[in-house]
């Protein structure tokens, strides 16, 4: 069985390891030891503080191998992005045009650059070892972040967003980044995806004011816009599913889509549930569930649930264990 639980700072070395093999493209695990070390310690702050206002404090998840202890995949929540540095995008905007004299009409399609300082809470940061992919992990890894922002929702800001992974080769090559960043960077995707996670100076330093018109752009990287990696492509659906969708924007390096939802609206959230748990016996068609504890020291795990009633709920043994419930405990459900 595998258990998500909130990081702490004992898996600092054990996480570190896990995201060297992340590959290109995941701009947000692009850490030195010490800057993970520093996420850590504000994740730890965000799980035990009293406040509930948003700040842009990070949660982070990690998904244990019970079987042998060990990490095999992570994910996480930024409470709010932008303040002290923008939240940068590029959104594809379409005008009307037209001209008497030529009696012609059309629309021009133009990549416009988007400083967000007050922005949305975002969910991001996940990985998953290609051996556990599959069987529910990555929706379990996934979605088992939604029972915190359904419990703690004032700490999070009403609009939520999931930067998807755009296309790129197995060696990190973005079409959409040699088409246009490198112009005004000159340096490798893989360079300025890292550097962006320590400091975003340099995107405003070297980055173009004016629009980029679409149709000056290569048939084949325009093809690429708001399109995903292969490897996202679950990811993508999972989260269409909950009820994110695209409103035009798209990340300045990859051209990822950057998907959105209203908080309240995300189904797993809306759906979240908080019975009692009471001893019993479950029945070997209950259904599946995503279940957590509270929000203080989160654990998650997919278990099978039996319903008593509207509020209560008995499981297995071993999701107790993995909880590490005590006695009458409530927990949270989703779906």
């Amino acid at each position: 069985m595998e258990v998500v639980r909130a990081a702490t700072l004992d898996d600092w070395e054990p996480l570190y390891d896990l995201i060297q093999r992340s590959g290109f493209g995941l701009t947000s695990l692009r850490l030195t030891k010490d800057q993970l070390h520093e996420r850590l310690e504000w994740s730890h702050f965000a799980f035990t503080r009293k406040s509930e206002r948003p700040g842009g404090e990070p949660y982070v998840f990690v998904m244990e191998d019970r079987a042998t202890g060990s990490l095999v995949g992570t994910s996480c929540i930024f409470a709010k992005t932008g303040g002290y540095e923008p939240f940068y995008a590029y959104e594809v905007v379409t005008e009307q045009r037209e001209s008497e004299e030529l009696n012609v009409r059309g629309s021009v399609r133009s990549l416009q650059l988007r400083r967000i300082h007050d922005g949305p809470t975002e969910i991001g940061s996940l990985f998953l070892l290609p051996a556990f992919r599959g069987q529910g992990r990555g929706s379990l890894l996934s979605l088992a972040r939604f029972s915190m922002i359904a419990q703690r929702p004032s700490r999070f800001a009403k609009e939520v967003i999931a930067e998807m992974r755009g296309v790129s080769d197995a060696d990190g090559s973005s079409p959409f980044w040699e088409a246009l960043g490198r112009h005004f960077f000159h340096v490798d995707f893989p360079v300025a995806d890292a550097l962006s996670t320590v400091s975003k100076k340099f995107i405003d330093d070297l980055m173009p004011e004016h629009p980029i018109y679409w149709d000056l752009l290569p048939p084949a990287v325009r093809e690429v816009i708001g399109e995903v990696h292969e490897q996202t492509r679950p990811a993508k659906a999972m989260l269409e599913r909950e009820g994110f969708a695209s409103r035009g924007l798209v990340d300045i390096f990859d051209a990822g889509p950057i998907l959105h939802s209203d908080r309240d609206s995300i189904r797993s959230v809306a759906s979240c549930r908080n019975p009692k748990v009471e001893r019993g016996e479950v029945p070997a068609d209950a259904k599946r569930q995503i279940v957590t504890t509270s929000a203080s020291r989160f654990r998650a795990v997919n278990s099978q649930v039996h319903w008593i009633d509207d509020d209560h709920v008995v499981l297995p043994e071993a999701t107790r264990r993995a909880l590490q419930l005590s006695e009458a405990e409530k927990v949270w459900t989703l779906g």
